[in-house]
């Protein structure tokens, strides 16, 4: 598609009232952001010059999503659905996003996890259409010219990867960026940023994965990952482009690996606008599960004892938005640091051993630890006992470590025990959810990183809440984006996930549920985009909207009008043929 064949023009509110085209016939059909397929109206044929080049009849919207519905069930699996979704997206981004909105929760699990985890394994052989931006040692020079070409798109979210640390599957080399194209549709979904505003980017720094690199058919550059100051070389060549060229626009950080996340994520905090949703967003959507169950057990978090089972991007970014939300709400850093315990396969991380330095911070002096006498009490088992843990969070990817004994230590020590296993896919959960209500005799507060069924025990059912990020990154990117901010602060994700809660009904948390449902994700992301831009406000990060004429002026009434008003909706917009 060339970036000269259409016009996005904006209302005050940043948001597209039509499309100016400046190509006909054929050409429409290659742009996905324009084509309408059989929805091109009589008038538009003639404009357009598509006479005799459509059947005569013309579908609605409404009719294209119905007849697309009945295409998609006909597949043989959800690898064949999501090919079709993602094809259909190639070519109408429009009517791929109504299809998805028409029924949000069964297509999220097509076009992201888990199914997409399989298209990033085997990317190359899938490859149909070129989405988004491939930098590699060979052409990372030319960043700035190429991100250049976008600048008539009005980019807005970036999602960028450096393909290493796939969905618990790994280095993916090239594949990766199949990740960031799902991320930025749930941003369409959840927030509403037109598709045409968004980039997916992969940093392909090669890749150590052998299966790849001995694959005559790899697309991906065939080389051993770079490394030390070659890499940080190229991170930094491509972080001073994009700022150049996006000053504005918020760049996503997406499954880098766990020393590289900390690393470049801190690097860049005051450079860019930017955040990595691996550390931050599993944070903020954990912390959100974990203050809706104080809400039903009635308890204060500074009253819990935490531990998380698992000590990479996620568990670490589970720690550091606790301790920041504990320091809130008037406790010093040290007492709140001394409520949150992690571990990783070697056990309890404590100061006296050589660890990388995203694991020091949440490091516990063995000195302090009374109960600490020889390495077995290192052991999650007995850290549970004795450390009196109250609050029990799995990002370890070990299958079954919640296991009945670990479980019935936990209740010993609070009547409603707080249990999420986040790790993913599903067989790589800590426990589930069955198990969790049968040893607890229904008593359990449970979050899950994959989606399970509803669980009926002893006649009550209860619905199982996915700790899914999606509840956050949408609605944080759009609430920076709306504020103004120059950058996204720890803050921002505490009001996030006060914002995610408080979207839990009293009737679903009666069932023992702590995050909504995702079908109600467009409203979540919006509350979540305006207690972003509130706390913004609150911390002088705000100025006004770099993408909008309506001027907010740090007033929360002003800032709900513009959230609402910037939304894209999959509607076709009027074409002005030019």
């Amino acid at each position: 598609m060339s970036d000269n064949s259409a016009v996005f023009k904006h209302d005050e509110y940043g948001n597209t009232r039509e499309i100016y085209v400046y190509s006909s016939g054929f050409e429409l059909h290659g742009n996905s952001f324009i084509n309408k397929g059989t929805a091109f109206t009589f008038n538009e044929r003639q404009r357009l010059g598509l006479i005799s080049m459509l059947p005569p009849t013309v579908r609605s919207l409404e009719g294209q999503v119905a007849n697309s519905r009945k295409k998609v069930q006909e597949k043989e699996d959800d690898i064949e659905r999501f090919i079709y979704i993602r094809s259909l997206f190639d070519r109408n981004v429009t009517l791929a996003h109504a299809l998805i909105k028409s029924d949000i929760q069964r297509y999220m699990s097509i076009i992201y996890t888990p199914t997409v985890g399989y298209a990033c394994a085997h990317y190359s052989s899938m490859f149909r259409t070129a989405n988004g931006l491939h930098f590699f040692p060979g052409n990372i020079q030319y960043a700035e010219d190429v991100l250049r070409r976008f600048q008539k798109r009005d980019i807005r979210v970036a999602v960028v990867t450096d393909n290493q640390g796939i969905l618990g599957i790994g280095d993916q080399g090239a594949g990766g960026i199949a990740i960031c194209v799902g991320k930025l549709m749930l941003y369409t979904q959840g927030a509403g940023i037109a598709p045409w505003h968004c980039l997916p980017i992969s940093l392909d720094v090669g890749t150590n994965n052998e299966k790849l690199l001995n694959d005559d058919e790899y697309l991906g550059w065939q080389h051993k990952r770079i490394t030390g100051d070659q890499y940080i070389d190229f991170i930094q060549r491509f972080a001073r482009a994009f700022r150049n060229v996006f000053p504005d626009a918020l760049c996503q950080w997406e499954d880098f690996s766990k020393q590289n996340a900390f690393a470049i994520r801190d690097s860049y905090l005051h450079d860019l606008i930017s955040f990595n949703d691996d550390i931050q967003g599993t944070g903020a959507v954990a912390l959100a599960g974990i203050i809706t169950a104080m809400k039903i057990k009635g308890e204060e978090l500074a009253d819990q004892v935490f531990l998380i089972h698992g000590a990479g991007a996620g568990g670490v970014g589970i720690a550091e938005q606790i301790k920041t939300v504990l320091c809130e709400e008037g406790m010093n850093e040290e007492d709140a640091h001394a409520r949150i315990f992690t571990l990783d396969s070697q056990g309890l991380i404590t100061t006296d051993r050589d660890l990388l330095p995203y694991k020091q911070s949440f490091a516990q002096d063995s000195e302090n630890l009374e109960w600490l006498r020889d390495e077995q009490d290192k052991e999650l088992l007995q850290v549970v006992k004795k450390a009196g843990i109250t609050v029990l969070i799995g990002t370890s990817g070990q299958p079954g470590c919640f296991d009945h004994e670990v479980v019935n230590a936990v209740l010993a020590h609070t009547n409603r025990p707080v249990i999420m296993p986040l790790s993913n896919p599903t067989d790589h959960a800590e426990a589930v959810p069955s198990d969790l209500y049968s040893w607890t005799h229904g008593q359990a507060l449970i979050g899950t990183g994959s989606p399970f069924p509803d669980v009926l025990y002893e006649g009550t059912s209860y619905r199982v809440s996915q700790a899914n990020n999606v509840f956050v990154f949408p609605g944080v990117g759009l609430g920076t984006l709306v504020s103004g901010a120059r950058e996204v602060l720890p803050e921002f994700f505490t009001a996030a996930a006060k914002a995610v809660s408080s979207c839990v009904s009293s009737e679903d948390m009666a069932r023992g549920a702590l995050l909504p449902p995702v079908t109600e994700l467009a409203d979540v992301s919006m509350k979540v985009a305006q207690a972003v831009g509130e706390a913004a406000f609150a911390k002088g990060v705000s100025r006004n909207c770099a993408f909008s004429n309506f001027q907010h002026q740090n007033d929360p009434t002003r800032l709900r009008e513009l959230t609402r008003k910037m939304r894209w909706n999959p509607e076709y917009l009027p074409l002005v043929a030019m």
